[in-house]
């Protein structure tokens, strides 16, 4: 994308939350005690903006903070919550100063812009911040594939580049996967030994693998489940 098509489009819409919630950094069962140090960023608020500005200044001199996740979500929502209020990546820059770039600001956007489900696994420590921009410049399906591969098979940030590149020249996330012999969709699951046993019986009274059965008795669950969050 270039930047001025950046500029039409300043923040891609796929997050259920307003730009700038500290939902996930001021959850405690995510971020423990440091959900109490969340800060948020309105871009509706002048001086929200002018925090937001400051904070992504310091963002892009920061390499100390490099190996911090939460720390690295929270220059991200500062840089979207600074795009949004400023209406372009450029005036961001501009009001970021510095030696802040529009693909910096661009890259961090987007990475406050994961669902919700990703950001978790970022603030956790399963996700680097560096992969996740990676992970953030695909879309759809290819999101969720490349980032759970991300968490299941110790993917490298190199890797997880050289697969978003893969993607977005057309090939999808499962095929970039399976040419590097990472089956999507494998998980390894620990179950209460009763319910292991009932399982392992079922499913060879019904000639079918363990696996079938627990993605049926998954997509029930899904289908019937109220709660549907990103």
């Amino acid at each position: 994308m270039t930047d001025d098509a950046a500029d039409r489009d300043p923040l891609p819409a796929d997050r259920e939350e307003p730009v700038g919630e500290p939902v996930v950094r001021a959850d405690p069962a995510v971020t423990g005690e440091r959900a109490k140090e969340a800060v948020g960023f309105d871009p509706d608020d002048p001086e929200s903006v002018a925090e937001a500005a400051e904070t992504v200044l310091a963002f892009s001199q920061n390499t100390v903070g490099a190996a911090d996740n939460v720390y690295m979500l929270r220059g991200a929502a500062a840089c979207a919550a600074l795009v949004r209020g400023e209406g372009s990546y450029k005036a961001a820059v501009e009001r970021a100063g510095g030696d802040v770039s529009v693909s910096f600001v661009r890259k961090w956007a987007r990475v406050h812009d994961l669902p919700q489900a990703l950001r978790r696994h970022v603030a956790r420590g399963d996700i680097a911040p560096t992969a996740a921009k990676h992970i953030a410049r695909v879309s759809g399906v290819d999101r969720f594939d490349l980032a759970w591969a991300v968490v299941d098979a110790d993917l490298t940030v190199r890797q997880v580049r050289r697969m978003a590149s893969e993607v977005g020249d057309g090939t999808t996330a499962a095929e970039a996967l399976a040419a590097r012999g990472v089956a999507a969709g494998r998980l390894e699951l620990g179950l209460p030994l009763e319910t292991y046993r009932e399982l392992r019986r079922r499913a060879s009274l019904q000639n079918r693998e363990a696996g079938s059965l627990v993605a049926d008795a998954l997509d029930a669950y899904f289908d019937g489940e109220a709660f549907d969050s990103e």
